[in-house]
């Protein structure tokens, strides 16, 4: 088969990596210049993606195209009317994820409780809200390529601390040209937990995906909001969740043409489940993480998605645990070339292949047979383990981890420990999973 891999950052590496171990021919075009060294060496890559349109399109129904973000999907649709096979998004999934506005809005539509939500292009008008209101908010900005880093969970009740927050970023604006879009959203105490499914543009494969993210830097959810610093998934239990919630759009997606991997993140409690945001894109680094629970190869769960063969995927029970292993100065970029940049990447000698087969390369390339450091943070791998239980996905996950050797690795050690110690039964108790997960 032929893959056409169309991103900004080549965040679909580990994915590409294992179609072409799998003897599939892979051409990747990563847009961002500045992310080009990454998987260097290990991947073959295009200037121009749309000069391989022909190359994919003689491959008839062995051709596709990957695209990794929610920021093309007029494109997307655009090719799908020209005949080509796409599994990525669509424009109406750019919408959900990039205008939380019109996200939360057709979250309304479909049924759900939505929480409060504010959208700003002015941080005045926002503090001015605060003041008024001495209410808890979250900030986030809107834009797929925003600074996650950037956004926040108010800690104050009154908002003073997100007011102090809100002036600081105005400070830092240097020219008429900066963008200023976000939201200030009501905050929803409860647990964070997220369900995702693959659709095959008219309905979703069966079964769905529980995920409980940890975005947090540090343990106990301190630190700066990175992308992600591990995740916990399970594709047993997510049946009331889904019906409740993701299941709802589907008719929307199937009007839209959406073809891919889309994801829910919601606030559970006592009373309702609360949604926050959507992915309408293969979640970094959750598509790993997946994988590890999918009994079919990629390019099989693709094939069936694109002839709507079936509408099932064929999944392990138990839990998949990952977790991010970094350098210093991730999630920043800036001093990455003088602290971490070009390290190699060696292995304790108790490693064995079975092992590197659960380690998910990201910011990576190839120099002289030495995997090195790459790219532009310091997001270096996952390491995923598998279990019965979220404590056996743990030990495993962490035994892998501690078989790296890289210089001022850094990774958190308490992934999926929250579950463990209550929020998992507390799930349970409130109804929304079965005793038998």
């Amino acid at each position: 088969m032929k893959f056409l891999g169309i991103g900004e950052y080549c965040d679909l590496g580990a994915l590409y990596l294992r179609l072409g171990g799998a003897g599939h021919e892979i051409k990747v075009y990563v847009e961002n210049p500045i992310y080009h060294d990454v998987y260097a060496g290990m991947l073959t890559f295009t200037p121009d993606w749309r000069s391989e349109l022909e190359w994919i399109r003689q491959a008839g129904q062995d051709g596709i195209i990957l695209f990794e973000s929610a920021s093309k999907g007029s494109i997307q649709d655009a090719l799908r009317q020209d005949g080509y096979q796409v599994i990525g998004g669509s424009g109406f999934g750019d919408m959900l994820e990039s205008n939380r506005e019109f996200g939360q809005q057709i979250l309304l539509e479909i049924g759900m409780p939505i929480a409060n939500t504010h959208h700003f292009n002015d941080f005045d008008k926002a503090i001015e809200l605060i003041y008024k209101t001495n209410k808890r908010y979250v900030y986030k900005s809107n834009g797929t390529n925003s600074d996650r880093t950037r956004n926040y969970v108010g800690m104050a009740e009154d908002g003073s601390d997100l007011i102090t927050l809100l002036k600081h970023y105005k400070s830092q604006m240097t020219a008429e040209t900066d963008v200023i879009d976000f939201i200030l959203m009501d905050y929803i105490s409860g647990i964070e937990v997220g369900v995702g499914a693959y659709f095959n543009g008219e309905h979703f494969l069966q079964p769905a995906c529980l995920d409980w993210e940890h975005k947090h830097f540090f343990p106990a959810n301190l630190g700066e909001l990175t992308g992600e610093m591990g995740t916990v998934v399970t594709y047993r239990g997510a049946e009331i969740i889904f019906q409740r919630s993701l299941l709802r759009l589907e008719s929307k997606l199937k009007e839209s043409g959406y073809c891919g991997y889309i994801n829910l993140n919601m606030i559970a409690n006592a009373e309702g489940l609360w949604p926050l945001e959507f992915s309408s894109r293969f979640g970094y680094p959750g598509y790993c993480i997946c994988a590890s629970l999918q009994q079919d190869s990629w390019e099989s769960l693709f094939k069936r998605m694109l002839k709507k063969s079936s509408l099932y995927v064929a999944t392990d029970s138990g839990f998949a645990v990952g977790v991010v292993l970094n350098v210093p100065p991730f999630p920043y970029s800036y001093g990455y070339e003088l602290l971490s940049k070009g390290l190699p990447i060696l292995f304790q000698p108790s490693i064995i292949n079975s092992n590197q087969q659960n380690l998910h390369f990201n910011e990576v390339a190839k120099q002289d047979d030495c995997i090195v450091t790459s790219g532009v943070t310091g997001n270096v791998a996952t390491a995923v383990g598998v279990g019965d239980t979220i404590e056996a996905a743990r030990h495993q996950a962490y035994d892998l981890a501690e078989k790296i050797i890289l210089p001022n690795i850094r990774y958190r050690k308490d992934i999926g420990a929250a579950l463990v110690a209550g929020d998992l039964q507390q799930l349970i108790d409130w109804g929304y999973l079965n005793t038998s997960i």
